[in-house]
């Protein structure tokens, strides 16, 4: 199975090389983030794609000066929706409809009732759950990168407020969720690359009830 190569291929990298990710590659992890299941096709989230230099020293220097950020070529920002609204979600179904052939109509019943399910809810539960959804394409980005065999380096060691300022995500109705910097390991200097991977031995990590 590719899948199962690619994903022992990959590792954390710690260190890249400046090389610059091609184009059509980053677009390729990029879709496949965007085909990502999410709750109820909802997509409660975005993802920006930062190659700007400057800007990526300002992030690093946020981001516990994590050099990935800078040493890769493009750095992606995962960012969920801060709250659901009725106006998100009749958008999304719009959208949905209108790609489907099919009336507003067609929906009525469900997008109602998400939109009274969410919108009794806390924003910051709103957030949490489109947080969720933002984990699941941030996982098949890293996935599509390993078999694209770019190197991909999952982050959360951030400060997310200043993030949130510093790419004006508040005024957009976004908060930053993770990062995760493309780019290609540095084999000579990165003191990962060399060691092997390790994971929980499957009977421990896995219960199965027949």
């Amino acid at each position: 199975m590719e899948l199962l190569n690619a994903l022992n291929w990959r590792y954390a990298t710690k260190k890249m090389n400046g090389q610059p990710v091609p184009q059509d590659k980053v677009d390729k992890i990029l879709e496949a983030a965007s085909l990502a299941p999410t709750s109820s096709g909802l997509q409660p989230f975005e993802i920006i794609v930062i190659t700007n230099p400057d800007l990526r020293e300002k992030i690093k220097a946020i981001a516990n000066g994590q050099s990935q950020i800078t040493d890769g070529s493009h750095l992606l920002v995962f960012a969920a929706w801060d709250h659901y609204t009725e106006d998100r979600i009749n958008q999304i179904f719009k959208h949905m409809n209108t790609e489907r052939g099919v009336p507003d109509s067609a929906t009525d019943g469900y997008r109602t009732m998400l939109i009274n399910a969410y919108t009794n809810q806390t924003a910051q539960e709103n957030f949490e759950h489109a947080a969720r959804q933002a984990y699941i394409s941030f996982g098949t980005a890293i996935a599509a990168a390993a078999e694209l065999k770019v190197d991909a380096t999952p982050m959360e060691g951030f400060d997310n407020t200043a993030l949130d300022t510093l790419l004006g995500l508040s005024e957009k109705g976004l908060r930053s969720v993770t990062l995760l910097p493309l780019g290609y390991r540095d084999e000579s200097n990165d003191w990962l690359i060399k060691l092997k991977k390790v994971r929980r031995p499957k009977e421990e990590f896995i219960t199965e009830i027949a």
